[in-house]
């Protein structure tokens, strides 16, 4: 398997609209209302790889099975989610992580690990961030694992921090230091 990340491209805006119109994701999203297609590709127009423009990125998640680097970029390649960063503090350099592997029969595969890893050596190489955190609601605990497995330690608990269906949910906070000394 062989993950690969990659900025969004004006071809992705119909996987974007799917994805962020997903109501079962938009608890962890933090997202309330649906976007349109119109939204969307002014984001896509709009330059989102520039993360001191916009203080976020995001980064389409690639996958290819078997890799066969003759081949054209997207033959042989399936989009299976996204990685963001947000809250970009260039001063504190920091930032927030958000992953969203799309399909069940996707995750628990190693791609979100992999994605992961790849935007923590980015962030240490390109960006020069010291450091990394995300919210987790802490039922999740498939992201809980994935970050720990990732480096992240939790730091802190927000009691009741996030309103369900079933009424109020705590949130772990989670916090990785990546600065190499």
């Amino acid at each position: 398997m062989t993950v690969t990340l990659r900025a969004v491209e004006p071809e992705d805006l119909e996987l974007l609209y799917l994805w962020e119109n997903d109501r079962t994701v938009w608890r962890v999203s933090n997202t309330l209302v649906p976007f349109s297609r119109y939204q969307l590709k002014q984001y896509i127009e709009s330059n989102p790889s520039n993360i001191y423009a916009h203080q976020q990125l995001r980064m389409m998640i690639d996958c290819r099975e078997y890799p066969t680097p003759a081949l054209p970029r997207r033959e042989g390649v399936r989009t299976v989610g996204s990685i963001d960063l947000f809250d970009f503090d260039p001063i504190h350099q920091r930032a927030g992580i958000g992953i969203l592997i799309a399909s069940a029969d996707d995750r628990r595969q190693g791609y979100a690990y992999e994605a992961v890893s790849q935007m923590i050596d980015y962030c240490r190489k390109v960006l020069f961030l010291h450091q990394l955190y995300c919210n987790i609601p802490v039922s999740n605990v498939a992201s809980v694992q994935l970050f720990k497995k990732a480096g992240f330690e939790a730091v802190g608990i927000k009691k009741e921090w996030l309103r369900t269906e079933n009424g109020w949910e705590d949130e772990v906070l989670m916090q990785r230091v990546i600065w190499e000394k």
